[in-house]
């Protein structure tokens, strides 16, 4: 049997398997130091262990989404319509994967040149890679997205941005939670906002968190996502912010995004 014909409680299986690898690998890789383990991460082998978690933690969100958009549209199956939607929306993550691997391996010796971009639909995109969960839990969806508002960005790197932001708003909220997605244009700036009504991050914790390998999630973070999210925001000659409460019944955080118009 062919890949492209593999069943679809299969091609997930599949997918939950090579998950449950990065996993093993990402809590390997971010242990605690130990004297031995510090000694090592120098010089080069440092930098190129820093590189393949990048890179592990950046291909988890699109290869998810593919094993979503898979599923759905093996449940749609007698509708081709819908089929189809899924499969364009595979192919955006399949676009993003080879983004990624593409800057890896170095055939992308130079970036390519930013594109006027509908920073509505690219948030819309980034919400689709986590639809299913959001539906799954009964998450309270608030989108205040203007129409027509474009700015010159990298595309598959600025969704990356916003996945990111949304899958740790995800990660903090309970079951039948709030998460508001809006957008605004203030002068030379523009700013991509994503709220959520989660347990919201310590004070003590605030100053710390776009540190790499630095995580809250105990033994399900890896500390990448946040570093490698300032890391593209500053590429874009954008700033990010985070305002967060932990008080009972306010608790919730949000980060903005901020770059030029």
């Amino acid at each position: 049997m062919t890949d492209e014909w593999k069943p679809a409680s299969e091609a997930l299986f599949e997918k939950v398997e090579l998950n449950s690898m990065l996993d093993n690998i990402l809590s390997t890789q971010t242990q605690p130091a130990t004297p031995e383990r510090s000694s090592q991460r120098t010089g080069s082998h440092a930098t190129a262990e820093h590189l393949a978690l990048e890179v592990l933690h950046e291909i988890r969100n699109p290869l998810e989404a593919l094993g979503n958009l898979v599923f759905l549209a093996n449940e749609e199956a007698e509708s081709p319509a819908k089929v189809r939607q899924f499969m364009r929306l595979a192919e955006e993550q399949i676009a993003t994967l080879n983004h990624i691997a593409s800057q890896t391996l170095g055939f992308a010796r130079s970036s390519p040149s930013p594109k006027s971009t509908d920073l509505a639909d690219l948030m819309k995109s980034a919400v689709r890679i986590h639809q299913r969960t959001i539906d799954g839990r009964k998450i309270q969806l608030v989108k205040d997205l203007p129409e027509d508002l474009y700015v010159e960005v990298y595309r598959t790197e600025l969704l990356q941005v916003l996945s990111n932001l949304l899958a740790n708003a995800l990660d903090a909220l309970p079951m039948e939670g709030s998460l508001c997605l809006r957008l605004r244009k203030r002068q030379n700036e523009v700013h991509l906002i994503v709220s959520d009504s989660g347990q919201g991050i310590p004070a003590a914790d605030m100053a710390q968190i776009f540190e790499p390998f630095f995580t809250t999630k105990d033994q399900t973070g890896t500390g990448i996502g946040l570093s490698l999210v300032r890391k593209i925001v500053e590429h874009h000659r954008g700033r990010i912010r985070v305002r967060s409460s932990v008080r009972a019944g306010k608790s919730g955080t949000t980060f903005r995004v901020s770059l030029p118009a």
